[in-house]
């Protein structure tokens, strides 16, 4: 009896004396916390706003339904005022403070490129980098999913219709920072598939740029086109500036400038400037999509808006592969959940993975800003 209870003894000693086993970080019974930083306020505030709207839209449809097996999704949102600094700073909190799951729907190419390694160390999956760097596509980076076409799709997109519709002196205005460098690269790269050579190549500073002699420059150049690769604060004050000096040339600009506040902000000058979209158009009922963020938007109130639709969507996809990881997910089987992802259509968007390709979608499509201030397709 005495060497019985001492066996007891002896394990209970042992097992107390042992870690407790818990679940992976920011998994709870009932809840996975997942992490945000991106600029609420700042240069890119506005259409942050529109697509944390679509995304907040998805997630309550989601919770309200009873959560992803069981868990509601919480989505822990910090600002790094579009500051590479500050959201690599954020980032560290997020994952090393707060023990969120993932990270979400970031913003930015040199904001996202400063979180590679911190990534990579951590094993900490990133959902949706609202940017379409090619850095973040070849090679891939086994943690980061991109759900946006890439930059250099929709440039060429915008190449081949200038040289379909018979433009082509074309210019080039860019923001000096990785994002303007990759769609400089992506430009040339089109511009040489139709053997067209740029009439100029201007570029301008993301902090606080001289919009009053970029725009002098652009127009002494006389295009016929100019594309404008930029955050939307910038390009709305230098197309201002090139229509008040006189500039009459087509302006183009990338999906990352979609948001109403844009069009918005540009007031008459945005008449007939050309914007490249990602996602389907989100007025759109005729698709599955359509119908499914229409009626979320009109629940919580989200903006309906090019933006908004395309966090929908990206939050569409952090679900599936929620809900592909099983049970009890772990990082681990969450990257692998998400890599199991062939051709999944998500109602009129298809999305593509597997453990050599994390680009998601190859969506672009082209709008103009018509008279009434909307996108027309």
């Amino acid at each position: 009896m005495v060497r019985f209870l001492s066996c007891i003894l002896f394990f209970v000693l042992f097992n107390a004396s042992m870690p407790l086993v818990s679940a992976e970080d920011g998994v709870t019974s009932d809840t996975i916390l997942i992490g945000q930083t991106v600029g609420l306020t700042g240069t890119v505030a506005a259409p942050v706003k529109e697509m944390n709207e679509g995304a907040e839209a998805y997630f309550e449809l989601i919770n309200k339904q009873g959560g992803v097996h069981g868990r509601k999704i919480k989505l822990l949102t910090l600002d790094d005022k579009f500051d590479p600094a500050l959201t690599l700073a954020n980032a560290e909190t997020l994952i090393k403070k707060e023990r969120v799951f993932a990270l979400f729907q970031g913003r930015g190419t040199p904001h996202t490129q400063g979180l590679l390694p911190l990534l990579a160390e951590n094993n900490v999956p990133l959902v949706a980098p609202s940017t379409g760097a090619t850095i973040f596509h070849e090679p891939i980076s086994r943690q980061l999913f991109n759900i946006r076409a890439k930059y250099h799709d929709e440039v060429a997109k915008v190449i081949e219709h200038l040289s379909t519709t018979g433009v082509k002196k074309i210019s080039l205005l860019h923001v000096e920072d990785a994002f303007g460098t990759d769609g400089l690269e992506g430009f040339k790269k089109a511009m040489a598939t139709h053997k067209l050579t740029p009439v100029a190549i201007s570029k301008f500073a993301r902090v606080n740029p001289d919009y009053a002699a970029t725009a002098a420059e652009v127009i002494a150049a006389q295009p016929g086109a100019l594309l404008i690769i930029s955050s939307a604060k910038n390009t709305v004050e230098v197309i201002k500036a090139i229509r008040a000096q006189g500039g009459r040339m087509q302006i183009l600009t990338l999906s990352n400038n979609s948001s109403q506040a844009f069009v918005k902000d540009l007031g008459p000058a945005g008449q007939g400037v050309i914007v490249t979209q990602t996602t389907p158009a989100p007025h759109l009922l005729s698709t599955r999509l359509g119908q499914q963020f229409n009626a979320a938007a009109k629940a919580t109130g989200a903006t309906i808006s090019y933006p908004s639709m395309e966090g929908f969507v990206n939050a569409k996809v952090l679900v599936e592969g929620l809900r592909r990881a099983g049970k009890n997910p772990t990082r681990e089987s969450f990257i692998k959940a998400l890599e199991s992802m062939q051709r999944v259509d998500f109602g009129g968007l298809m999305v593509t993975y597997g453990p050599d390709d994390h680009t998601g979608s190859e969506y672009v499509e082209l709008t103009m800003i018509g008279k009434d201030g909307r996108f027309v397709r």
